[in-house]
């Protein structure tokens, strides 16, 4: 499962963190990294689905 959280993270950054965390202080801050950059948005989803 964790492997399509990081490919739908690579493709929309905000959508994989909420499967992993929903609607909580990362994916809020997901979505402000996403909007200063994608890739930004793209490290820090990936990084929260590894970590968890």
């Amino acid at each position: 499962m964790d492997i399509i959280r990081i490919i739908l993270a690579i493709l929309l950054p905000p959508l994989g963190v909420f499967l992993q965390v929903g609607f909580g202080l990362h994916f809020w801050l997901n979505i402000l990294l996403t909007l200063f950059g994608y890739i930004p948005g793209i490290i820090h989803a990936v990084w929260i689905i590894a970590t968890r």
